[in-house]
């Protein structure tokens, strides 16, 4: 098998509606999922004689087998009885920063194993696959903007472009933590439909697109709430926490 490397690129959210809580115990969210290349993490997947996995330049600690990049080639190991490999991934993603940079390395191991031992696996096989490694993961399959519903892995593509705008994201040193973000969380329903919102001008967005989290999160951290009207004191459109995350980005012209 050849050296195979890729780059994966990362997400902010065009609003975030806390909506309910599902039987599962997961909450209910609604969201629109938009592609960025602002950050990029690579992946480079080697035959091996033994499994090992490289992590470099990241800005985290955690155990091999907890990595979601070797939970991804665990899970299609399990059940196509992959070879043995080497995983190298370099990050240059923020974690803790509401982008889904783990989210979006475990999509892409899927897709490179995919690839790389011919599994064959249609893209709804591989959002099967992915929403089982997290809430947003089966998103990076695509790469294009959706809708997202359930726990973000119910997916619509949904139609809206910034390419034409500048996209600018602050990620202060500060890890959030996703399971702590929600235990704060009240589900509401919101009085606007989300798609209704984002299929307005985006000067509008600014009084009418909310990402629940701030309210939590910007108590606890009132530096992000600075960094945000900083935002749009230097002139952005729209300006947001992204996830549950740290990362706080703005839309400019």
């Amino acid at each position: 098998m050849n050296p195979q490397s890729e780059i994966i690129y990362h997400k902010i959210n065009l609003g975030l509606n806390v909506v309910g809580k599902l039987q599962s115990g997961y909450h209910e969210l609604e969201t629109v999922f938009y592609p960025c290349h602002n950050y990029v993490d690579t992946i480079e997947i080697t035959s091996s004689s033994n499994f090992s996995f490289t992590l470099i330049n990241a800005d985290f600690h955690c155990k091999v087998e907890d990595n979601l990049c070797v939970k991804a080639y665990r899970l299609l190991q399990n059940i196509y009885d992959l070879p043995n490999v080497n995983i190298t991934l370099t990050k240059k993603i923020p974690s803790g920063a509401g982008l889904g940079g783990g989210s979006a390395d475990a999509a892409l191991t899927l897709k490179m194993l995919n690839n790389l031992f011919t599994l064959n696996l249609s893209i709804l096989q591989l959002h099967d696959f992915a929403s089982q490694l997290g809430s947003d993961t089966s998103f990076f399959l695509y790469n294009t903007p959706m809708y997202a519903t359930g726990r973000g892995e119910i997916l619509e593509p949904i139609n809206v472009d910034l390419s034409k705008n500048k996209i600018e994201i602050v990620c202060p040193n500060i890890y959030i933590s996703t399971s702590e973000a929600y235990k704060n969380i009240t589900p509401r329903k919101p009085k606007v439909s989300l798609k209704q919102i984002i299929n307005s001008p985006i000067i509008t967005w600014k009084e009418n697109l909310v990402n629940d989290f701030e309210e939590v999160i910007f108590k606890q951290y009132p530096q992000l709430s600075e960094i945000k009207s900083d935002l749009y004191d230097r002139g952005a459109l729209y300006a947001s926490l992204s996830g549950t995350g740290s990362g706080v980005y703005g839309i400019f012209p």
